[in-house]
């Protein structure tokens, strides 16, 4: 184990000294690690790719370990379909790059995301109409409880917007304390060159020159989406500071349609479910009932960027005399413009929650996992 300063491992570029870091490049490695830790009984921290953290200034305490393992093995299939069972460690971004060379549809819309392979189902990764979920077999888990790996299929998982049982939020324990060693996933084999499922988000037809619902071949997809994410400052790139964040910073709000329909208008929001089609049928000469009102509201989700621009706030704005800002190019992405520390890019969350909370009364929720920081 030796010491390493966390702000080299982040995408945020923050994060205090580790005093006890240790790097593992093979599964087994990993897990080994991993129990030793557990026996003695230390805290412990797991970093990846580093691309959704905000780790505080202090110094860490604790043992961290980071994944950094490799391996894409094709494992059978049903016909017409690949799978692949993927090392934690390995890069989410080259997965995707490998797979559209290969002609394996599935992910190409969730190309240019950052970070690792383990840290997707952690929270249900997910962009331009394509999530993890939709090609998630299972996943293979270390657990605390009791040091053995297990083989959890996707749908115990509790996959949802931007979280799972795996996921820490605000700081807190997830509801299955565990390692992700390795992913794997089911695509469907269209040759190279091949065209993917119908385009399923509107910017990226629109960008795409087609319809909703058409399809256009994998490649096409990816190197568009490639771009409209390098657009927002959301593809890393050591020359452009709007790239040194978390990627978006805060989720879409999850409201009920009664809150959506409140906001002013104009404000754009997308129903969760479609609403229920019921057939009533009614008995000639008996009495008629009315219907009953449906017991649970729906559900519609809000666009944080439109809640954070509408409050007042800017592309490129920043605290005075804070090193943090809000993204010259996406107002979701919070960015270090140098030097920054990590409670400047706290204080400047919390004001951006502050600002849409006073104006229509909705509360983001940070997407990045935070350690020793509060927002």
């Amino acid at each position: 184990m030796t010491a390493v300063r966390l702000s080299d491992y982040t995408t945020l570029q923050v994060g205090g000294l580790a005093t006890h870091f240790v790097e593992c490049t093979t599964e087994a490695d990993l897990a080994d690690v991993a129990r030793r830790v557990w026996a003695d009984g230390g805290d412990w921290l797991l970093i990846g790719g580093g691309s959704n953290l905000l780790i505080g200034d202090e110094d860490i305490e604790a043992t961290v370990i980071r994944v950094a393992t490799r391996g894409i093995e094709q494992v059978p299939a049903p016909a017409g379909k690949v799978r692949l069972r993927v090392q934690a460690g390995e890069s989410w971004d080259g997965l995707v790059a490998h797979a559209v060379e290969q002609g394996w549809s599935g992910i190409e819309a969730l190309s240019g995301i950052p970070g690792s392979v383990g840290a997707a189902p952690v929270q249900n990764i997910g962009a331009y109409g394509q999530e993890l979920d939709s090609v998630l077999v299972s996943v293979d888990l270390l657990d605390e409880v009791d040091g053995e790996v297990h083989t959890v299929p996707a749908d115990q998982l509790e996959l949802g917007y931007r979280t799972s049982v795996l996921k820490r939020h605000g700081g807190g324990v997830p509801e299955r304390e565990a390692i992700v060693l390795a992913v794997t996933i089911e695509l469907d084999d269209v040759g190279i060159g091949g065209d993917g499922a119908p385009v399923a988000y509107e910017q990226l037809a629109f960008a795409l020159g087609v319809e909703l619902g058409d399809a256009v071949s994998i490649g096409q997809v990816r190197s568009t989406v490639l771009a409209l994410r390098a657009s927002k400052g959301m593809v890393l790139d050591p020359n452009d500071r709007d790239t040194a964040s978390a990627g978006s910073f805060f989720t879409n709000p999850i409201v009920t349609e009664h809150v959506a329909r409140s906001l002013p208008a104009g404000a754009p929001w997308w129903p969760i479910e479609p609403e229920a089609e019921t057939e009533y049928v009614f008995e000639l000469g008996a009495p008629v009932d009315p219907p009953a009102a449906p017991h649970e509201p729906r559900l519609a989700k809000l666009s944080a960027a439109w809640l954070i621009e509408r409050s007042g706030i800017r592309r490129g704005y920043a605290i005075p005399g804070s090193r943090a800002a809000v993204s010259s190019k996406h107002t979701l992405a919070l960015t270090n413009r140098g030097n920054a520390t990590a409670d400047e890019v706290a204080q400047l969350a919390r004001f951006v929650q502050a600002r849409v909370l006073a104006e229509f009364g909705v509360l983001l929720q940070p997407e990045p996992v935070t350690v020793g920081v509060a927002i």
